[in-house]
């Protein structure tokens, strides 16, 4: 189940939040938890007892760490748990990637080649085992003590809002709000969660969908059939997708959590305005882009070295990994390795480069590195991805798609939305929508604006049959 399907928006989420909002507040956590274990079974009924299964054993691990006084004892489990957790990220999501690569080795030593069952992946396992891990190492740091109760561990793991995609929510950020959030149960936070859940679903589903589906036709055809100016377009389209699929998605959860009282970290901030790489890393995928620092760039050592070799090695493989944990493929590899190559150079000419050049050309010629660094991102394979990329710079003319004026519109909206806020006075009308305190007449504005915008997307969702959620497979 996704948030921007009917059955949960017309079904699922009224008949959860008329439950919620009327029952004794010492029984929303019990109803939350039920409906969330509900959610993910919906989608995912076999794998329900292997989160379920996992939770049971981190919490009785993490609770036995933390009442040791042995640090070797301490540590011991720390390693147990995190290896646990990452052992079954392995299974599902990267043996098959490892047996197939074996394979092809065996097969050119002569050897056979080694069989291996297609494995189905878990939803979310790649959201939901990182959030393990900051629960068991921010005990471990003794940046917050453990969860008392196994029920709201369970609910800090499986909580329905981010379960799919997030944001990643690191343990000490959520731990108080899961014992007590009364003091954000308020009609206006609850009013503006809506506003925000609403915005993210005409994100998705009016923008990223509308654009997404020319950007399915150009990326199924073969790279060599293409000409320059429909392969740009593809990967433009591609480019506003992705931001405005899990962007939108990131805002049905924040709008969400505010409604029931948590405050989820900010996962996007406009990050195609980025004057670099690096910076295009500070604002996308933001909850990713802290779990990484704190959790594998620090322990790497960080910044904090005597060699600047030292400091490039640790942040490409940094990024490396961000691509692998993204999807078992050479693509992403490759994507996360692109990646992490302009933020070694950015930090020596290149960087003063783009300081030099001005605010518009650096954010523009970012913006056309990024763009590239999707296709690999979209592409099954790597040899494909050159081929396309190199269709984006033949020059060559003898289109073989038409774009109608429906993609013309949404894709002129998408380039609009997604420099919106590059100036000034824009980013402060931005602010003002997502941030600022409503007066009753902004309340009755955005409200109305709000209805409207969720009419246009539940009567695009029931107009189609294409209705793809990205990160949905991560």
């Amino acid at each position: 189940m996704v948030f921007s399907s009917i059955v949960f928006l017309l079904y699922f989420l009224p008949i959860f939040l008329l439950c919620y909002f009327f029952v004794d507040k010492r029984y929303k956590n019990a109803l939350l938890l039920i409906f969330s274990i509900f959610f993910y079974a919906w989608g995912a009924p076999k794998f329900i007892f292997v989160i379920l299964g996992t939770t049971f054993i981190d919490f009785n691990l993490v609770s036995l760490m933390d009442r040791s006084k042995s640090d070797g004892w301490r540590k011991l489990l720390l390693v147990l748990s995190v290896s646990i957790n990452l052992g079954l990220l392995f299974y599902f999501k990267y043996s098959g990637f490892f047996v197939e690569n074996l394979n092809q080795v065996l097969t050119k030593l002569g050897f056979h080649e080694k069989y291996w069952p297609a494995l189905i992946l878990p939803i979310g396992i790649s959201f939901y085992t990182f959030e393990t891990i900051t629960y068991v190492v921010d005990v471990y740091r003794r940046v917050h003590k453990p969860l008392e109760k196994f029920r709201d561990y369970m609910l800090y793991i499986i909580l329905f809002p981010k379960l799919i995609a997030g944001p990643i929510v690191r343990y000490h950020e959520l731990a108080d709000q899961i014992t007590n959030r009364t003091e954000n149960e308020t009609t206006d936070n609850r009013l503006t969660g809506f506003y925000r859940f609403i915005l993210g679903l005409a994100k998705k589903v009016l923008i990223a969908n509308s654009v997404g589906r020319l950007a399915d036709e150009v990326f199924w055809q073969n790279p060599e059939d293409l000409d320059t100016m429909t392969a740009w377009i593809g990967s433009l389209a591609y480019t506003f997708q992705i931001y405005f699929d899990f962007s939108g998605y990131s805002d049905m959860a924040i709008g969400l959590a505010k409604m029931l009282g948590f405050r989820f970290p900010e996962n996007f901030n406009n990050p195609y305005i980025s004057q670099s790489v690096t910076d295009f890393w500070r604002r996308w995928h933001m909850t990713l882009g802290k779990w990484m620092k704190n959790y594998l760039y620090i322990p790497l050592g960080g910044n904090r070295v005597t060699h600047k070799w030292r400091l490039y090695v640790n942040l490409w493989l940094v990024f490396l990994l961000s691509g692998f944990w993204h999807g078992a493929s050479w693509s992403f590899i490759f994507w996360g390795a692109f990646h992490g190559f302009f933020m070694v150079i950015e930090r020596g000419y290149y960087g003063r480069f783009l300081r030099a050049i001005g605010k518009i050309p650096a954010m523009l010629l970012t913006f056309v590195i990024i763009n590239v660094g999707w296709v690999f991102f979209r592409m099954p394979g790597i040899e494909q991805a050159f081929s396309f990329v190199g269709k984006m710079f033949s020059l060559s003319s003898h289109p073989l798609i038409t774009f109608d004026g429906e993609f013309r519109f949404y894709f002129l909206l998408a380039l609009f939305f997604s420099f919106f806020a590059a100036g000034k006075f824009t980013q402060k009308i931005q602010d003002a929508v997502y941030f600022d305190a409503y007066s009753n007449t902004r309340h009755i504005l955005v409200f109305t604006v709000s209805i409207m915008l969720f009419l246009l997307s539940v009567g695009y969702i029931t107009s189609t049959s294409f209705n793809p959620f990205i990160y949905f497979r991560f």
